[in-house]
């Protein structure tokens, strides 16, 4: 097989000319672009990592499925935090270093090739393209997933990439939906793979329930939940991430769930290629999916920055609303070109994301990964423009 060529507009160098513009103006730049966690990670977290830093999976090789210890946490999660009864349902688990590893990957640990088919929406994170490129399959995009019938009848279909709640759009399945998804892959034998590593922002109820800022958190509908996959594993696999509950991008903690066949083969292949979660950091990662508090506590941070970054941008001239999910506001440009509006934008020190990179070039993303100082400062350079 072998890695095959790739192609992409995901190339963060050309959003340079527009920050050299940004941070020329008084009071510097305010980067709402890369959507990467900025707050402290968790004590729970930070300690976990000190206490393990000498244990057997530290100083020996680490375990790649898992310690038992983080097999308990992520099942324990998926029961508590996503309605999902892990061996139930005849799922098994395995961590990934980070996220992006398991989406580049994915096509490849499938061991699809030329000839297969990997459909996608149309508007979506970059990578899933760039690791069914790198694979050597084909790339189909689709509108809308959810719409079945725009998909199920192409031939040589292999695995279908649901992003749910959406990055960049926000846009979140309901279980119906999801369902759906699930039954027609099974009918061509192909495999869902569900990227749900937003779960958690799920803002629908969030948004209906002000009053109530401990109350559990409500997450999006699990493509794993029983009455989203009828009580059986087969066929699908689950992807989520420690980066945006828990801020820890640079830990690399990510998880994929699923069908355990599926999922026994790729521990099989993760383990000769040696992409295993060194040991200390499972301890964390185990500390972060049990600290429900400060998962919380970010959720709060993050549907505050949301909301306040909605209202200025909706002052400025877009038409926007809250996301229903996710960390971003998606809205279209006022120019209907992303780099005509990028430009305008810096002039007073903001950088977006062009849209162009997730397959919509008349669309900007604006992350609500920043301080709240920056998205006070943000906002009222939108009220001032």
């Amino acid at each position: 097989m072998g890695f095959k060529d790739f192609s992409t507009p995901y190339d963060w160098s050309r959003v340079g000319r527009y920050k050299r513009i940004a941070q020329a103006v008084p009071g510097g730049m305010v980067d709402l672009s890369v959507g990467s966690p900025v707050d402290a990670v968790p004590d729970s977290v930070r300690k976990a990592l000190a206490v393990s830093a000498n244990d057997a999976n530290a100083c020996g090789y680490p375990v790649t499925g898992g310690t038992a210890d983080l097999r308990r946490a992520i099942c324990e999660w998926f029961r508590g935090c996503r309605d999902v009864e892990i061996e139930a349902i005849g799922a098994d688990v395995v961590p990934t270093v980070g996220s992006k590893e398991g989406v580049a990957m994915m096509a490849s640990l499938l061991q699809l090739s030329s000839g297969d088919v990997v459909v996608q929406p149309r508007v979506s994170y970059p990578t899933y393209e760039i690791g069914t490129q790198v694979a050597g399959a084909t790339v189909v995009k689709v509108d809308d997933v959810a719409a079945v019938d725009s998909w199920r009848n192409i031939p040589g279909v292999k695995a279908i990439w649901v992003n749910s709640p959406s990055n960049p759009t926000g846009a979140v399945l309901s279980a119906a939906q999801l369902h759906d998804i699930v039954n027609a892959a099974r009918e061509i034998g192909a495999v869902v793979l569900s990227d749900e590593c937003y779960a958690l922002m799920n803002w629908t109820k969030a948004n209906d329930d002000e009053g109530n800022r401990e109350a559990a958190i409500e997450s999006s509908p699990c493509a794993l939940r029983a009455d989203v996959c009828d009580g059986r594993a087969d066929g699908v696999v689950v992807l989520y991430s420690l980066s945006k509950q828990s801020n820890m991008a640079g830990y690399r903690t990510a998880l994929l769930a699923g069908d355990a066949q599926i999922i026994s083969r790729m521990t099989a292949f993760r383990k000769q290629l040696g992409l295993i979660m060194p040991g200390p950091v499972q301890a964390a990662m185990a500390a972060g999916l049990r600290d429900a508090a400060s998962v919380r506590a970010q959720h709060n941070r993050y549907h505050d920055r949301l909301g306040e970054l909605v209202c200025a941008l909706r002052g400025y001239g877009y038409r926007v609303n809250m996301p229903q999910g996710a960390l971003y506001v998606w809205t279209k440009a006022k120019s209907a070109d992303c780099w005509t509006d990028m430009k305008a934008l810096a002039s007073i020190g903001i950088i977006a994301s062009p849209g162009e990179f997730y397959g919509a070039p008349e669309y900007l993303r604006f992350s609500a990964t920043a301080t709240d100082e920056q998205i006070h400062r943000a906002c009222e350079r939108l009220a001032q423009a």
